[in-house]
């Protein structure tokens, strides 16, 4: 976590009905609504959540502004004690926290699901205030965002295929999904559709029989993380591109959904070292926060949302192209894509 406190406001209480640490950490509202997921996760000490809130929400801001969305960042984290039972009842009480801390913020920020929050989460939250999303679509949300991220990493893929191989048809293409969740099955099984070959793998075995009906190979999460591909598609956990895995690496590229890859922010510069191009996960699998943001917050149609999210390719295809341009890497691009944007909206001069 960076030493500079660079966020708008944080506020951190104990929730009243739950007795757990709800935290939300508005980073920037530079460019409109500030928006992040609600995490309900198990920390040692609190403090963990507060830094996992504090990362996250900058990352936010970072991912609207290259996609190029009116609203900055935020994050809501429940550090739940490891100590502490979850059950229903308090779960709610939990919800109903977050709710509050929420409304308290005046519109400043709203949340969505992230790591143990579902759909339904946020119908719970919505209950108590207004700024919420990804709300079942029973309730007048979005829904489950996995199709739109997988959708919209497919587009990341044709501009990755497009910059190894001068065109962005995936057919006959040669991947590695690691990963086979809601979102990694999904995108699996467009690239299917279009004719990829795949290799697939997961660290439950039970999903083994997904490649039989993908017409992939299944092969193990460390053998499919150094496969010899095209492209490795992370779609599982976090922090798999170490130092140690990057000189194991044969792929061309990198470019998947899964959030926080690099171990470490050095590695990104291991990557591009070796030749191997990395499409930021906050760029390849923003298209969840796309579509829902389209529209729940800002009223556009499901056409709407759609083309936004397939634009992830042109983003990709502009961001590698920038990287190129200025010999920095994708990741650099994008930082600085993102400041760009930023500092545009700070250079408006104020109405009169």
């Amino acid at each position: 976590m960076s030493a500079q406190f660079d966020h708008e406001q944080v506020v951190i209480r104990t929730g009243l009905r739950s007795g757990l640490p709800v935290i939300v950490a508005v980073h920037s509202t530079k460019l409109g609504q500030a928006v992040g997921g609600c995490r309900i996760w198990r920390y040692a000490d609190w403090r963990d959540g507060l830094a996992d809130a504090l990362r996250l929400s900058a990352g936010m801001t970072a991912k609207c502004a290259v996609a190029g969305l009116a609203n900055g960042g935020g994050k809501t984290v429940v550090a739940v004690p490891e100590s502490t039972g979850l059950d229903a009842t308090l779960r709610r009480r939990a919800l109903e926290d977050v709710a509050d801390a929420v409304a308290s913020l005046d519109g400043a920020y709203a949340t969505g699901p992230d790591v143990g929050t579902t759909p339904q989460d946020m119908a719970v939250i919505g209950e108590r205030t207004a700024h919420v999303f990804c709300k079942p679509e029973e309730w007048g949300g979005s829904g489950d965002s996995s199709p739109a991220t997988a959708l919209g990493t497919l587009a990341a893929l044709r501009a990755v295929r497009q910059r190894l191989h001068g065109a962005s048809t995936l057919t006959g293409a040669h991947l590695s999904v690691v990963g086979l969740g809601s979102v990694g099955l999904r995108l699996a099984r467009l690239l299917a559709a279009e004719g990829a070959d795949l290799l697939v793998s997961d660290i439950d075995p039970a999903k083994r029989k997904r490649a039989g009906e993908l017409g992939a190979t299944w092969v193990a999460p460390d053998e499919g993380l150094t496969a010899d591909v095209d492209i490795l598609v992370p779609a599982a956990l976090g922090g798999v591109l170490t130092e140690q895995v990057v000189p194991e690496l044969l792929c061309s590229a990198i470019a998947g959904p899964a959030n926080n890859q690099l171990a470490t922010p050095d590695v990104a510069d291991l990557l591009h070292r070796r030749g191997i191009v990395w499409v930021p996960d906050y760029v390849a699998g923003a298209g969840g926060v796309i579509n829902a943001l389209t529209v729940e917050l800002h009223h556009g149609t499901a056409q709407e949302a759609r083309k936004r999210v397939e634009a992830i390719e042109h983003t990709v295809a502009d961001l590698l192209h920038a990287a190129d341009h200025q010999q920095v890497t994708p990741a650099e691009a994008a930082s600085q894509l993102a400041q760009r944007r930023l500092d545009t909206v700070l250079s408006v001069p104020a109405a009169p």
